[in-house]
């Protein structure tokens, strides 16, 4: 008896922790995996975006597989490829281009895999898309140029990679308020690719061109309105010309403090990070989801900067 009663013992101990096992695996088999293609994890203001996403999947149970496409395209396709064969329930894509990038929504889609777009669109239309709205951000810009100005003088403007969304927007929108002031002359424009040595060194080659004939400076992001207010600084120029640039990054936000950097358009790097996951949850569980998650900008100046300062 002695010896069934212990057999009896040890087979509900192993049934127990088979179930056990069965459970856990069943739990783990059940969580959201999401895989993640960021434009690059060289740029602050994308670091921001994969930071908050991470916060938000730990907090709704989701597991990630993040990669960098460190600004290529075809890198970015491939890596739709791979999160496509392991069969991840959705994909999030931060696009490196508007057009090239495009053939990664097109397969995600031909696979059955939902695709949410992050921060920057592309041409072919995912499942959401979770941002905000770039003609806007080139609308404020430079109409606090056109302000601060009285509608009159030459302005430069110092674009983002050519071919994104972002910088393809917000040069619309800029032109669009350059077109209701005649006496405001876009006298130089180039891409420093988001980069701010680029800027850097672009707004040297412009102060050797033009000199004081620059009134005014918009470019895309902080990364580059920093290296053109460097390159300001050092020709002694800065005092004189009006910079504002996109984003509203840690090094801007101080820059405006201090009066270095005129102005700055925050663009919620949180918001849009909490809600891809959000929203690419809510799809691979079957719920309501918004198709287009615009986040607003807001112009921030030396007034208003101490209340986003961390």
């Amino acid at each position: 008896m002695k010896y069934s009663y212990l057999i009896l013992i040890i087979l509900v101990a192993l049934f127990a922790g088979c179930n056990q096992s069965t459970n856990s695996e069943k739990s783990k088999a059940n969580k959201i995996v999401i895989g993640i293609s960021m434009l690059s994890m060289q740029n602050e203001f994308i670091v921001n975006i994969n930071d908050e996403m991470q916060k938000k999947a730990q907090e709704l149970g989701a597991e990630l597989i993040i990669v960098d496409a460190e600004r290529s395209p075809l890198k970015q396709i491939e890596q739709i490829e791979s999160f496509i064969a392991q069969k991840v329930d959705v994909i999030i894509l931060n696009p490196c281009e508007y057009e090239a990038s495009s053939p990664a929504v097109t397969k995600a889609l031909a696979a059955g895999i939902p695709i949410v777009n992050v921060n920057s669109a592309t041409k072919i239309a995912p499942t959401a898309f979770v941002g905000s709205n770039d003609l806007e951000s080139g609308r404020i810009a430079m109409r606090f140029i056109a302000d601060q100005l009285g509608g009159k003088g030459n302005v430069v403007m110092i674009q983002g990679l050519n071919g994104q969304a972002a910088q393809i927007q917000r040069e619309l929108g800029a032109k669009e308020i350059l077109k209701e002031y005649p006496e405001l002359k876009l006298i130089a424009q180039q891409t420093a690719e988001w980069d701010r040595s680029k800027s850097m060194d672009l707004m040297q080659n412009w102060i050797q061109s033009y000199g004081a004939k620059i009134n005014a400076v918009f470019a895309h992001n902080d990364e580059m309105g920093l290296g053109a207010v460097k390159a300001l600084q050092d020709a002694g120029m800065k005092d004189k010309v009006i910079v504002v640039s996109i984003d509203a990054i840690a090094d801007a936000l101080q820059a405006v403090k201090k009066g270095h950097l005129d102005a700055t358009v925050f663009q919620d790097a949180r918001k849009q990070g909490a809600g891809a996951i959000e929203t690419a949850v809510k799809i691979a569980q079957g719920k309501q989801f918004e198709k287009e998650l615009l986040i607003p900008f807001k112009l921030l100046t030396k007034e208003d900067v101490d209340s986003y300062l961390k």
